[in-house]
């Protein structure tokens, strides 16, 4: 885990499989993204992490749909209800989950985007350059480029 700077964007990854959360963290690396990497096991841990750090909150959050102890779904419910700066976090649901109902769920809950997590590590490199090359200062949410492909 890379310590949190000012000079690169703070990403958080909330995924209940190790594999996946170090694959990430590799693909980070291996891109050579100007990103700090922090990384929970599940939405409790994460909103646990988010309240103890609120002096450097994440630029995005990366967030899986089905952990335990908090999903994917009432961790973002919960970050979009807050009163603070949290709720404005950037957030990428990730999920091997297809489901319309799921990627409607997340676009009504306040997700930013919604990515079918990639089969591959050149995949997930593909995916976390679309999401690096995003003007997030012009950014608007619609629902006809919300599934990220």
């Amino acid at each position: 885990m890379s310590k949190l700077t000012d000079s690169k964007k703070v990403i958080f990854i909330a995924d209940d499989d190790e594999d996946d959360r170090l694959l990430f963290l590799d693909a980070v690396e291996d891109l050579d993204l100007p990103a700090a990497v922090q990384a929970a096991r599940d939405g409790q841990e994460l909103l646990h992490t988010l309240d103890n750090n609120k002096d450097r909150l994440p630029d995005i959050i990366f967030l899986d749909i089905n952990m335990p102890i908090k999903n994917g779904f009432d961790c973002l419910e919960e970050i979009r209800s807050r009163e603070d700066a949290l709720k404005e976090v950037k957030i990428v649901m990730l999920s091997t989950s297809k489901s319309p109902d799921n990627i409607e769920l997340c676009y009504k809950l306040g997700a930013d985007f919604y990515a079918v997590k990639p089969s591959t590590f050149q995949g997930l490199k593909d995916l976390l350059k679309k999401v690096f090359e995003i003007d997030w200062s012009s950014f608007q949410k619609s629902s006809n480029k919300f599934l990220l492909a």
